[in-house]
């Protein structure tokens, strides 16, 4: 890290005097005439500025927090920017304490630019005085950045169930540092944790479900943050998103061939449904909409089951599909096996419905929708095989924090 400079701003107040002389020629007059013109100044202001950044340093690492003190004074003003001319974008933001005596930039700093430092301050006396500095970051390549996603996007309308998951093309190794930066407030607040499950992938939930109509804002403000050795965050990143106002829940009865959707917590349809036939069983489990299709080809091969095998399907046109794991169980459209939804099991895992019924549940259904699986004999949703963060305690989703 740089080492700091003192520097002291110098205001400096001229006040020329000068006599005039008289009409008259006599000598008092020639002597009034003569007067010289005198100068003098005001004292330089006292105060005493450190900063933790020299002035013309170069390669200032950009997870360098700005700091500024004043000594024999207070500071009044800081300005602090890269390019040309201040903006929204390309200003540093601070915080200056309630005595005037230090500022702290609030943000990191941007890769190969150079800034420009200005602070103004008043001495014990009440004399104000103007320093600045510059400074440039050190240059980054983009395998030195982490660029991170965030899901939802900007001003989508969510399921209750919907975790908020930031994802980072370069593998994070300082997770507890990057989480330090990761903020999420609601409207109504709720309790709520994340939970890495990758060194690339984290997730945050409540407590319980999003209470419906919820509005959330995310705030990853990793831009300068070391992820790991030779890695700094690429761009802050600020989405806010809302929570459907109608909380569509739904339990798919594996035994019982029927699938109970709830409106806000009232009953709104009992579904007749197929699942899994054996060897193919639906896995039990607290699920979510992670995808809606109108219309998806489903190619058995995608699962793991060759062309030559007998179990091999390819079927062009699934109405309405929804995707609840990584694996390829879908909520769909069967047509096909109309005769058996409501009293036997015969998919490949997915969950199927009249064209009617699938339908209206998807018209109704948001990505981040709850879907509960139980009476499976296949008892084992497996970790991550979509977004199963319900499918475990608050308390052990919690254990997942680097914070914790």
């Amino acid at each position: 890290m740089p080492s700091g400079r003192r520097g002291i701003g110098v205001l400096l107040v001229a006040v020329l005097v000068a006599g005039c002389s008289s009409a008259g020629g006599d000598d008092a007059d020639s002597d009034r005439a003569g007067a010289a013109a005198t100068a003098s100044s005001s004292p330089t202001p006292e105060t005493e500025l450190t900063f933790n950044v020299e002035d013309g340093a170069r390669n200032v690492p950009v997870d360098t927090e700005v700091t500024v003190g004043a000594a024999r004074g207070t500071i009044t003003a800081v300005s602090a920017h890269y390019g040309g001319r201040a903006t929204r974008k390309t200003s540093l933001k601070g915080d200056l304490t309630p005595d005037g005596t230090s500022w702290a930039a609030s943000s990191l700093l941007e890769p190969g630019k150079r800034y420009t430092l200005a602070v103004t301050t008043q001495d014990e006396d009440g004399r104000s005085a103007t320093e600045s500095r510059q400074f440039r970051t050190q240059d980054l390549s983009l395998d030195q950045q982490a660029y991170a996603s965030v899901s939802p996007r900007d001003g989508e309308t969510v399921g209750v169930a919907m975790p908020v998951i930031v994802r980072f093309d370069i593998p994070v190794k300082r997770r507890a540092e990057v989480e330090k930066r990761l903020v999420v407030t609601s409207t109504p607040k709720v309790d709520g944790t994340w939970s890495w499950v990758s060194d690339s992938e984290v997730h945050y939930r409540p407590r319980t479900y999003w209470p419906a109509g919820t509005k959330v804002k995310v705030h990853a403000g990793i831009n300068g943050v070391r992820t790991a050795k030779g890695v700094w965050g690429q761009e802050d990143r600020d989405t806010s998103f809302q929570v459907t106002k109608r909380a569509v829940t739904t339990v798919v009865d594996v035994a019982r061939h029927k699938a109970t959707v709830k409106i806000n917590g009232k009953v709104a349809r009992v579904l007749p449904a197929t699942t899994g036939k054996p060897g193919f069983q639906t896995r039990n489990g607290t699920k979510v909409i992670m995808e809606k299709y109108p219309s998806k080809r489903m190619d058995a091969a995608t699962t793991g089951i060759s062309e030559g095998d007998s179990e091999y399907y390819n079927i062009e046109n699934v109405r309405y599909a929804m995707r609840v794991t990584n694996s390829g169980e879908f909520i769909h459209a069967a047509p096909w096996s109309t005769g058996s939804q409501g009293s036997a099991n015969v998919s490949h895992g997915c969950t199927g419905l009249s064209t009617s019924n699938a339908a209206w549940l998807y018209g109704i259904s948001h990505i981040g929708d709850p879907v509960k699986f139980v009476n499976s004999d296949r008892k084992v949703l497996e970790p991550q095989n979509g977004w199963t963060d319900w499918n475990i305690s608050y308390a052990q989703f919690a254990k997942g924090s680097a914070l914790s």
